[in-house]
């Protein structure tokens, strides 16, 4: 019997990211920049910034409060995702994972779920191994064919445009908590909201 994505969406308790061309346009920057050292030289560190959308920012508070945890899993390693995902104050954040279903399987064992009771985002064919795994699969918009052809959900926006939001919202109405989440994100008494996205960047310590 063919289960629907609005059934596998109510199971789910952990939501994972890809980052490029989910939670950023996939564009990859890679600038130099010189840096002095002790004596005097100077040498080239090179710098990695990302863009992020403030959408699926508010999307991640949205989460937290309908009971949900997050996380990105990337193949990458970038100081901005470690920047974004402390100002998020993401669960799970797994840089430099070429196998993502590693990390897929110890966040599963560390916290006590099954793989049905966790969804994945992502946009590309190295991100197929944990869509085909977990219970949940989402495809952003922009993702390639064969990422789509293997999605539960396809999001409305593309990845750095809101799509992040899109599967968030998508599991929280499953779950029939969407208005109430949205409705405590905008609440001053609740202290939640305030205390994620405060956007500090700058040093990591």
């Amino acid at each position: 019997m063919t289960v629907s994505a609005e059934e596998r969406a109510r199971r789910i308790r952990i939501v994972l990211f890809d980052v490029d061309g989910v939670l950023t346009n996939g564009t990859i920057w890679v600038y130099p920049m010189p840096v002095a050292l002790p004596d005097g030289s100077v040498t080239t560190r090179l710098v990695e910034p990302k863009g992020f959308s403030a959408h699926d920012g508010a999307g991640m508070t949205l989460a937290r409060l309908g009971g949900m945890k997050v996380g990105v899993i990337t193949k990458r390693i970038s100081e901005a995702v470690a920047l974004r995902a402390r100002d998020l104050k993401m669960e799970f954040v797994y840089q430099g994972q070429a196998f993502k279903m590693k990390a897929v399987r110890e966040i599963a064992q560390k916290e006590g779920v099954t793989l049905d009771e966790i969804a994945y985002v992502g946009d590309d064919v190295i991100d197929l191994p944990a869509m085909r795994a977990v219970g949940f699969a989402v495809a952003v918009a922009n993702a390639r064919t064969e990422v789509k052809a293997e999605a539960h959900y396809v999001t409305p926006h593309e990845g750095g445009a809101g799509a992040g939001r899109d599967a968030i919202e998508f599991i929280l109405a499953a779950k029939g908590l969407l208005e109430k989440c949205i409705a405590a994100s905008i609440d001053e008494s609740n202290p939640l909201p305030p205390s994620m996205d405060i956007g500090k960047g700058g040093d990591l310590k």
